[in-house]
């Protein structure tokens, strides 16, 4: 009588594969992690529209600026507190918008004047479209994560209504 060999390890079945998720679903899921941690870090949906300094001791204050408040989005502008030598500008510099109803938070453009179009031309391919704000937005969901463990929020948030601010509004105005 022979008894058929047994293998000493039988290779387990394979898992089945999970569907894989599109450029275009990775970057609806960024939009929607970047949302969580903005709110979690500064609510921006509860403050009005204006100008707000986060200090923490470190040189570093981070402005958030809230550009408009509408029912279903608020049109936010990130930066910190010094600017590019070149420019003028502040830099790092974020354009954001979020959506409530969605629960995304966008970055539509970095930097004044670099929006999609001037970095892309006027009639990109999809797929760079989409890659190009894969970047911005992975951009952002670091920042605001670097935000968060250097110690801003919320409790070091205040309005800025200094008159320095005033007076740099009304140079940009003029300009």
């Amino acid at each position: 009588m022979t008894v058929p060999a047994v293998h000493p390890n039988p290779r387990p079945p394979r898992p089945r594969r999970l569907p894989a998720l599109s450029r275009f679903g990775w970057l609806m899921a960024l939009y929607a992690e970047n949302h969580g941690r903005m709110a979690r870090l500064f609510a921006p949906a509860g403050l009005g529209p204006g100008s707000y300094v986060s200090s923490v001791g470190d040189g570093l204050d981070v402005c958030l600026e809230v550009i408009e408040q509408h029912r279903y989005t608020t049109e936010l502008r990130l930066t910190y507190a010094m600017t590019d030598p070149v420019t003028g500008e502040p830099d790092p510099s974020a354009w954001l918008r979020q959506y409530h109803d969605a629960r995304q938070l966008e970055a539509t453009h970095c930097y004044v004047g670099r929006r999609w179009q001037d970095v892309l031309g006027m009639y990109p391919p999809p797929a760079e479209v989409v890659g190009h704000r894969m970047k911005m937005n992975t951009f952002l969901g670091k920042w605001l994560q670097y935000l968060a463990e250097r110690g801003h929020g919320v409790a070091t948030l205040r309005r800025d209504s200094g008159p320095d601010r005033e007076a740099s509004k009304k140079l940009q105005k003029t300009a």
